[in-house]
């Protein structure tokens, strides 16, 4: 199939209306007679709520009724726990009942007329806590030394399981060395432009409709029902524009039950709009991964065999995860050949706001584990760190490959990539010169790193950690419809972000129809009554492009198979004759026998009579995609995911030795993500990706002190990186199509943290002379002051 616009850069259609300032985000939907809730959130992160007085705060100006835990109790049903026995006893409510186990969990609310009201009326009301102990490092919970979080469940421990791939005893006995270390994966998330929102109206008649920013509404809608205690009838879910996503607006599902709860005890509809504060306090966190790592190791610098042990810090509630401790397993080797894998992993509750996922879901943490075991292990037998990736990548003639644990890789050139990006920055010169400017004061580093970004996941993954659980594969479904004029109508399963699904759309239908990329109409959003949607719909995983795309494309071909019928039938011809394209049908062999789009659509919607016998009126098409996925085996073994894009990062940092403060010199990126539909879309990806991965080493951090406060709960904290911050990204881009997809695409939306083990490389790297080792993804300038002051001092 020959492409117009798949590959090219068109003009993005969403782009038009938000940069106007004509997009529609919950907060601009209006209804009749709505109100607005604000929330009381608890200050304490574990503590008993002895009682709540909201009787000033109910006589209070334009108050329609403050709620408490209570009164959520009475109308909603607790939500499923995302584990495994004793944890899934957990009984977790959208509002704290009796006890508030999170600083900022919701502890009451009041309804009123205007959100001012609302606000004042919150600092009426009068709670009696009693405080508890928090628990705050999740080490203390496999040490026995914590106080029990959820007493229903009688542990901390939320989940564990243990992998074991290969023989890592017998990697032990054929190594020359061990290598080992102490990493951390740290807690941070995502600040989109716009924060978490909820609109929900309750009727009598017709149930809920609940209009959100979530990204994955129908795949959550099971927890949902359950929690409001009704069925899918009587629940509409809307998701107009959304101002970004990247994982942090999955677990607002609790939220939307809340609003929808409140909405019916008010009897009127409910506005809640998060505020800065509360989102960095109470929305989603991405969980803190610590590791303990033992590699077995040749003196060549080959990577026999991992031993590692991991815990996770979900939080106080399993809301979403443990989920991390089966999706790392789609990329368990990394890049590399690794064949044995010994692996023991722990989720923990801990007195934190509740985790959820985030750019590049359990999947970085890992890969930054073995980028950083990689140059570890280059570092103990003083070789180049490009060396040692060389040795151990999977090459690109080895593709595709099945990895130790049964995944299959469908393509790519890691290795070419990172030298190219090594290239790029012309890194041998800046090894050359890297002693010289040391003599003058200056510390420079250099570090490289590739990772990959996994798109569209098996879900029976989660097997792996609940044998019980029913779902395997995953699926996504699209609508192509021909209007009665003649014009193209898409609808999608997917929930967009940001991620340009509806020009996507438009290439791929304008290219299978060869018609006009502007007589393609892509509806705005998702709407459970209008759109097509299976319960894994939503935009997540990178998975848009391999189950989202090819949804698309065979509605469309699908539409083309019936225009053809129509046509032939028009035309007297046979539809194997027929050619679609430039708006119209034509006999392939007599061009002139010829019938518009727009005659095709009125026989089909309003003259039976032309249609070809027991072809039904109409010229609507829908698909649903789901890729051939089994369940891994006892053993944990399977298939877990569909596409393989990656990223290789190369950077150039300079240390100042007086204030530990890190500044990018040089950096540079290659990524391949198969065939591209969209370079603009694709750069936007990757360009945002690094900027993430950036923020992430060298600002943002979600940090609690030993009391359970969260010492960043806004932007003068959480230093999210400004244009200013950002360097100048040099780009290169490869393109291996995978061999999975119709159209060889692959998802990138989420570019798992490429930038994070380079840029802590660097840095590393910059201050390696003074035998300095940095163990955290996080780096702060203090961090590094010290650690060039201590080592210094020692030299």
């Amino acid at each position: 199939m020959s492409f117009n616009y798949v590959g090219a850069p068109v003009k993005m259609k969403e782009a038009v209306r938000h940069v106007k300032g004509r997009g529609m985000f919950v907060d601009d939907i209006k209804l009749p007679g709505m109100s607005y809730v604000v929330f009381l959130r608890s200050p304490y992160p574990h503590a008993v709520i002895r009682s709540i007085d909201v009787s000033r705060a109910s006589s209070a100006e334009g108050v329609y009724g403050v709620f408490t835990g209570a009164d959520i109790k009475a109308v909603t049903k607790p939500f499923p726990q995302l584990t495994v026995p004793p944890a899934s006893k957990v009984i977790d409510y959208s509002m704290a009942v009796k006890k508030a186990r999170f600083v900022g969990e919701p502890v009451a609310a009041v309804v009123a007329d205007t959100p001012y009201h609302a606000r004042d009326a919150v600092d009426l009301i009068e709670v009696d806590y009693q405080p508890l102990t928090p628990v705050t490092n999740p080490l203390d919970v496999l040490n026995g030394e914590a106080p029990i979080i959820h007493e229903e469940a009688g542990t901390n421990i939320a989940a564990s399981i243990e992998y074991d791939y290969g023989d890592y005893d017998e990697a032990v006995k054929n190594a020359d060395r061990i290598v080992t270390s102490k990493l951390v994966f740290h807690r941070f998330s995502s600040t989109p432009l716009e924060p978490n929102a909820v609109l929900a109206t309750y009727d009598e008649r017709s149930g809920y409709t609940i209009y959100c920013n979530n990204q994955m509404p129908m795949f959550l809608s099971p927890s949902i029902l359950r929690a409001l205690d009704t069925d899918m009838t009587r629940v509409r879910i809307v998701t107009p524009d959304i101002g970004g996503g990247f994982g942090v607006k999955i677990i607002n599902y609790t939220y939307m039950v809340l609003v929808a709860a409140l909405s019916k005890l008010v009897g009127r509809p409910v506005k809640w709009i998060e505020t800065r504060t509360e989102h960095m306090m109470a929305s989603s966190h991405g969980a803190d991964r610590h590791f303990e790592v033992e590699a077995a190791v040749k003196n060549d610098g080959t990577l026999l065999g991992l031993k590692t042990t991991t815990v996770d810090d979900i939080g106080a509630y399993a809301r979403h995860e443990p989920a991390g401790l089966t999706v790392w397993a789609q990329v368990a080797p990394g890049c590399c050949k690794l064949k044995h894998l010994r692996q023991r992993m722990y989720a923990v509750f801990t007195n934190k706001c509740p985790a959820g996922p985030n750019r590049g879901f359990s999947r970085a943490p890992h890969q930054f584990m073995i980028e950083r075991m990689l140059d570890k292990i280059a570092r103990e037998l003083g070789k180049d760190p490009l060396e040692i990736r060389r040795l151990n990548y999977i090459s690109r003639d080895e593709q595709p490959y099945t990895t130790l644990n049964g995944c299959v890789y469908d393509g790519g050139d890691y290795f070419g990539a990172l030298q190219k990006a090594a290239s790029m920055i012309n890194i041998v010169e800046w090894r050359r010169k890297q002693a010289e400017l040391r003599s003058q004061g200056r510390f420079i580093g250099v570090g490289v790193g590739v990772t990959l970004d996994s798109g569209t996941a098996n879900f029976g993954q989660v097997r792996m950690l609940n044998p019980q659980l029913p779902n395997v594969g995953t699926s996504e479904a699209a609508t192509v419809q021909m209007t009665p004029d003649g014009k193209i109508l898409v609808k999608l399963g997917t929930v967009p972000q940001g991620q340009a699904h509806e020009t996507i759309a438009s290439q791929i239908v304008a290219d299978v129809l060869k018609t006009d990329y502007e007589d393609v109409t892509v509806a705005p959003g998702f709407d459970s009554e209008s759109h097509p949607y299976t319960l894994h719909s939503g935009t997540y995983a990178s998975r848009f492009a391999g189950t989202g795309v090819i949804a698309v494309y065979n509605a469309a071909q699908r539409l083309k198979d019936m225009i053809a019928n129509v046509a032939a039938n028009i035309l007297e011809a046979r539809k194997e004759d027929i050619v679609v394209e430039g708006g119209a049908a034509y006999v392939k062999d007599s061009p002139e026998k010829k019938v518009s789009f727009k005659r095709i659509a009125r026989t089909a919607y309003a003259n039976p009579f032309e249609l070809p016998k027991y072809m039904e009126p109409g010229l609507t098409a829908t698909a649903v995609f789901s890729p051939d996925f089994k369940p891994p085996n006892e053993k944990k073994v399977g298939n877990l995911t569909l596409t393989y894009s990656y990223q290789a990062h190369a950077v150039v940092v300079e240390v100042d030795p007086e204030n530990g403060a890190v500044k990018i010199l040089d950096y540079a990126i290659v990524d391949d993500c198969g065939t591209v539909i969209n370079p603009a879309v694709v750069d936007g990806q990757v360009h945002g990706a690094a900027c993430h991965g950036l923020g992430a080493v060298l600002y943002e951090k979600f940090e609690y002190d030993e009391d359970g406060r969260l010492l960043t709960s806004s932007f003068m904290d959480y230093l999210a990186p400004t244009a200013v911050e950002t360097p100048f990204f040099k780009t290169y881009r490869m393109s291996i199509p995978s061999p999975f997809t119709p159209l060889g695409a692959k998802g990138v939306g989420e570019g798992c943290g490429a930038p994070i083990p380079a840029i802590v490389a660097a840095v590393e790297d910059a201050v390696k002379h003074l035998g300095g080792e940095i163990l955290s993804s996080h780096v702060k300038p203090e961090d590094v002051y010290r650690l060039i002051h201590r080592h210094g001092r020692n030299q």
